[in-house]
């Protein structure tokens, strides 16, 4: 293969407020989900629309600041890489979840509420300092995202 790319960017709007964890060696990682929204129109002239869902990782401090200041329905753009990895459900079923593993995240929205105030610092959106990842991950990876494998049937994509 001469070259190959793995670029993902997105602007779209957050399902869930940003969950904040750390890894045994303390990293912290913030997941979240996110929906883009397409528009367009079907061979019988119809407008459509669909919505799709992505699962976003963030690591670092851009990850506590994410967690910090973002919450459900902010619109936010993320840039960064496709990375699917193998879990296991309760079953022991092999399972894989693609995410984007965010390089950038920005705020594009300016995060009042309806009566015009600035959100809270973090406001309990953090799971506190140090959440183990489960036993048997990688760090590189992140804990097992959500507790997570067993609602994993009813994800709406």
């Amino acid at each position: 293969m001469a070259g190959s790319l793995n670029k993902v960017m997105l602007i779209g709007r957050l399902g869930i407020d940003p969950e904040l964890r750390y890894t045994q060696s303390g990293q912290p990682v913030c997941n979240f989900r996110m929906a883009t929204d397409e528009s367009f129109t079907d061979r019988d002239g119809n407008k459509q629309e669909r919505t799709e869902w992505h699962n976003v990782v963030v690591w670092g401090r851009q990850g506590e600041t994410s967690a910090n200041y973002l919450s459900k329905g902010r619109l936010v753009y993320v840039e960064g890489s496709l990375q699917t990895r193998k879990w296991q459900d309760q079953n022991g079923q092999d399972r894989w979840t693609t995410e984007v593993k965010a390089m950038r995240v920005q705020f594009l929205d300016s995060g009042r509420d309806q009566d015009g105030a600035p959100p809270q610092r973090g406001q309990g959106r953090s799971q506190g300092r140090p959440q183990q990842a489960p036993q048997g991950s990688d760090d590189d990876l992140g804990p097992a995202f959500p507790s997570e494998a067993s609602g994993m049937d009813d994800v709406p994509f």
